[in-house]
């Protein structure tokens, strides 16, 4: 009963739960802001919405809760509405600064209903001992000699007044005709600057707006650093000017024209560390503005310290440190860069710290909403970079590290866009985040407009033809980005940080170029050669348009030949020169000089495949036919159609032998030197599983493994092309070596095979590739028939293995059973004539007879050809004899005849079944060339390894398919 009980109550109890849940719709809530709150309502964070406020009572300032209007204290207050406010007596109509009690106020009340006092008079609400008074004192503060003291800037006690009020006035007044500015005073007679223009241009916006940190501070610091030399004045007037993008003005008296006043006013001042640019007391904001200075400062003078990919930490670090300051012109400290200050993007420290691993191309880039950007850079910091090294003695050294700020303007003109240095600005300071000079009015309030460095690009170049890992002084460039604020939740901004090696490459280029043209015209001499040797296989002498285009295809697949050679030599070089360094002497191209690299690729495999179509359409065109050497063997009883008789005949050879020749033909077609598909999985699993893809990252690391927190540099598409094809041809001779050496020799070796099987089946092949050249695999049997049973096939072979016949040869007693063959013109036109009877079925249909008549006819042709053939073999047609002899040696290499056909065709002796020419197996070259170029061009467009491999194998597939399948 008790376990009934309590399961009755458990029901019960879900059964209320599941009636009490809401809808799914319940559990929205509305959104409301606290600046959505009328002004008598707060916001209540318990509810997350607005809440009205009790009698009497209004929002705080902060708006999270309710405050007394003017002409009430509070009674008691727990914060939020819980507040109970009293109305203050007529005689004591004004509110102590606390709220809590009234007071009388002599000199008024401000807009809160509390007392004010006049400038200079400090408010006094309780006497010394805390006793509060029945009416507020506004004491006044003793300006004269003896004190020079004026009330703070909240008006609670005196403090002293500013000096320069002292030195002008000898008081704390600032009377005219004295000069008043930015909380300064100075003497009117004295020679000041010009008086300056507070207005900052956002030239992307199109927008010029008075700012209201320039208005305050502009001309009393431009004042302060003129006449006094005020270090700190001096730093905030060049900090104007860096958020005035530096820009100069021959026709401005803005931040940089009153900075350029000074400058030019102050070189009796000196120099500091014999920087002609560092004047005494100000910021170093230029490098000046002389032709041809730019090149001077990044390529004069070397850095003095190498640099190294593998040794001590300040070999392989960029030790870069920044001194750095805020807007009003304060030092705040030195700050080294590693730990991500100028990466605006977040990450982990050891990703951000591999910004300044020497040759380790960094890049990041995301998005920042601008509201956190306005939450996180409310005061903007200004830098000055330096990068960091010893000199032989040991001792700390700084090099100024010059900045190119793509957003300056000379004389309203973009002076840094472009690669030519002679034109180029540099400058020095520079910021992140710029979200003070874009307040128009009140500095409380969120500016109009802020400025992000959206891209910061630090470039460090290698001097070239040094042995030990010298560079060239590093540039940072940065671009700016305007943001008109708006609605800061929703806008973003897109920022990127990178750190560039770079050396300089016209070298290169210069060698490629000459390799380009020696191998583009040994590519062009081999092309005529082939074309010579074409021509001559194909009978004719006459220079027509149909050799124009053939030597078109030929020069196509040589120049893709040329332009893979280039490609890889380049490839494997650099793979092989940058990552096994240790001082460094060579650094990878950058993204935008690999293009010429890329377009060699495109070029190689667009021709390449042009050769592979040619190849296999001169595949799918040739000649063959099968010569059947075996005779009819007695005779057989037929009968005569039409006649009613019965005769003798000769027994029929049977044609399965032939069909069974035939197809293993069409199997031999698509065999390779190499397992393709075995080719494709080991690359994959070399470069994805082994690791060999991560020696195509930009950087230094030789290793095969990443850990999973480490900064992972980008890819470098020389380096990806370089480890892919080195894997895809060492993987690929080895099979070659494998199948040659072992598995042919000791498995199956499918082309020897096949011509011992012609001569097992008493089948010769006879095969035209062109016109007048082909190949000729001689299988007439020496035993005299095939068409044999079991018993007597074997005691043949087993006679052929004892030496008790006569060898396979063509010629008595030797082995030679594969030639090519240039057979005479005589020749082709008796084979053409006797071959037109074969093909004569595809004319037009009303011009041929009945079907059973056609196949006769047919068969007669065969029968024919077959006899023609056996009889051209057994040199029955003396006028269209032949001859047998060894080509020479220039012969072979050039793959052309000297000697022309004309009376007697020539066999040439060929022991390395050169027959393989018009089949894949003896084309591996162009097939894995082009297998290469397919795969490359595949994962340079994708960057994807894992599809390359894929679309590559499936590219294998579907030609093996349409070459079998015609």
């Amino acid at each position: 009963m008790a376990a009934g009980g309590r399961g009755a109550a458990a029901a019960a109890l879900l059964l209320a739960v599941s009636v009490a849940l809401p809808p799914a719709r319940a559990f929205s809530v509305p959104l409301q802001r606290p600046a959505a709150c009328a002004t008598d309502r707060y916001f209540d964070s318990s509810r997350l919405a607005c809440a009205p406020c009790g009698a009497h009572q209004r929002q705080s300032a902060g708006g999270s809760s309710c405050v007394c209007e003017p002409g009430y204290r509070m009674v008691s207050s727990n914060g939020g509405f819980s507040v109970t406010c009293e109305k203050c007596p007529e005689n004591m109509s004004g509110v102590t600064q606390d709220g809590w009690n009234c007071i009388t106020c002599p000199k008024g009340l401000t807009l809160e209903g509390k007392c004010k006092c006049p400038n200079n008079e400090i408010l006094v609400e309780r006497s010394i001992d805390g006793i509060l008074l029945n009416e507020a004192l506004c004491i006044h503060c003793n300006g004269s000699e003896q004190s020079f003291s004026a009330s703070d800037a909240s008006g609670s006690r005196c403090v002293r007044c500013e000096k320069t009020f002292i030195h002008v006035s000898k008081s704390c007044d600032c009377s005219s005709p004295n000069i008043l500015t930015g909380g300064l005073c100075f003497f009117a007679q004295e020679s000041l600057p010009p008086k300056g223009v507070a207005t900052v241009r956002f030239a992307q916006l199109g927008i010029t707006l008075t700012s209201a940190w320039f208005l305050k501070n502009l001309q009393s610091s431009a004042f302060a650093c003129w006449l006094y030399s005020n270090v700190t004045a001096c730093q905030a007037l060049g900090n104007m000017c860096v958020m005035n993008m530096n820009s100069l003005s021959s026709s401005s008296t803005d931040a940089c024209g009153l900075f350029q006043y000074i400058f030019i006013g102050t070189a009796r001042l000196g120099i500091i560390h014999s920087i002609a640019y560092w004047r005494h007391n100000l910021p170093w904001l230029y490098y000046g503005d002389q032709p041809g200075l730019a090149s001077q400062v990044l390529e004069k003078n070397h850095f003095p310290t190498t640099f190294s990919f593998k040794g001590r930490d300040k070999d392989v670090k960029l030790q870069f440190i920044a001194a750095s300051f805020d807007a009003a012109g304060n030092f705040l400290k030195w700050q080294s860069l590693e730990g991500g200050i100028l990466q605006l993007c977040p990450d982990t420290e050891t990703k951000l710290d591999a910004a300044y691993t020497f040759g380790t191309t960094y890049q990041q880039s995301c998005k920042i909403s601008v509201s956190k950007i306005l939450l996180d850079f409310a005061n903007p910091i200004f830098y000055d970079l330096f990068l960091e090294y010893n000199d032989d003695n040991g001792q700390q050294h700084l090099w100024a590290v010059p900045v190119l700020n793509l957003n300056l303007q000379y004389n309203e003109k973009f002076v840094n866009q472009g690669t030519n240095m002679n034109n180029w600005l540099l400058t020095r300071r520079f910021f992140l985040v710029d979200t003070l000079s874009g307040k128009e009015t009140d500095l409380g309030k969120p500016p109009r407009v802020i400025r992000i460095a959206s891209e910061i690009a630090i470039s460090i170049r290698l001097v070239s033809h040094m042995q030990r890992g010298t560079i060239y002084p590093p540039l940072i460039t940065i671009a700016y980005t305007d943001v008109l604020v708006q609605n800061p939740e929703i806008q973003s901004v897109m920022v990127s940080f990178s750190v560039n090696y770079e050396m300089d490459q016209s070298e290169a280029r210069i060698q490629t170029d000459v390799a380009l043209g020696v191998l583009g015209g040994l590519a062009v001499l081999w092309s005529l050669l082939k074309t010579a040797g074409w021509k001559r296989r194909t009978g004719s002498s006459i220079i027509d348009l149909q050799t124009v285009f053939k030597f078109l295809l030929f020069y196509a697949g040589d120049l893709a030949n040329v332009f893979f050679i280039i490609t890889v030599g380049t490839g494997i070089y650099w793979l092989v020169f940058f990552k096994a360094q240790q001082f460094v002497s060579v650094l990878l191209p950058l993204p935008s000089q690999e293009e010429d690299f890329v377009t060699y690729i495109a070029c190689a495999f667009s021709l390449k495949a042009l050769q592979f179509l040619q190849l296999l359409i001169s595949q799918l065109t040739v000649d063959i036919f099968f010569i059947d050497w075996e005779r009819p063997k007695g005779k057989v009883l037929k009968a005569v159609e039409g006649e009613g008789v019965i005769k003798s005949a000769a027994a029929p050879v049977s044609i399965w032998r032939t069909y069974f020749i035939a197809n293993e033909w069409n199997e031999i077609q698509t065999v390779r030197k190499i397992n393709p598909l075995f080719q494709v999985l080991a690359v994959l699993f070399f470069l994805e599983v082994v690791g060999f893809s991560n020696l195509a990252l930009m950087d230094a690391s030789s290793s095969l493994t990443r850990s999973s927190e480490s900064y992972v540099a980008p890819w470098s598409r020389i380096l990806r092309f370089g480890v892919s094809v080195a894997l895809w041809i060492a993987i690929a001779i080895l099979q070659v070596i494998f199948f040659s050496v072992f598995y042919e020799r000791f498995v199956e070796d499918k082309i020897s095979q096949f011509v011992d099987l012609c001569c097992v089946s008493n089948i010769s092949v006879f095969l035209l590739s062109h016109n007048c050249f082909g190949y000729y695999i001689h299988g007439r049997s020496v035993h005299g028939h095939a068409d044999t049973n079991m018993e007597e096939m074997n005691m043949n072979l087993k006679r052929e293995a004892e030496n008790l016949c006569s060898q396979r040869g063509l010629l008595p007693n030797t082995d030679g059973q594969t030639f090519q063959i240039s057979i005479s013109r005589k020749m082709r036109l008796h084979y053409d004539w006797i071959h037109e009877t074969l093909t004569r079925k595809r004319g037009p249909a009303r011009l041929l007879e009945s079907s059973a008549n056609t196949f006769e006819q047919s068969t007669r042709a065969y029968n024919t050809m077959n006899k023609f053939l056996g009889s051209f073999i057994d040199h029955v047609h003396k006028e269209m004899d032949y001859i047998v002899k060894d080509k020479l040696l220039l012969e072979r290499i050039l793959g052309m005849e000297f000697m022309e056909p004309i009376e007697k065709s020539i066999f040439y002796n060929d022991e390395g079944h050169s027959f393989i020419d018009v089949l894949y197996y003896g084309n591996e070259t162009t097939l894995l060339i082009f297998d290469i170029l397919f795969f490359s061009v595949v994962d340079l467009a994708s960057q994807s390894f894992v599809l390359a491999a894929i679309l590559t194998y499936l590219q294998q597939e579907k030609d093996l398919a349409a070459k079998q399948h015609f």
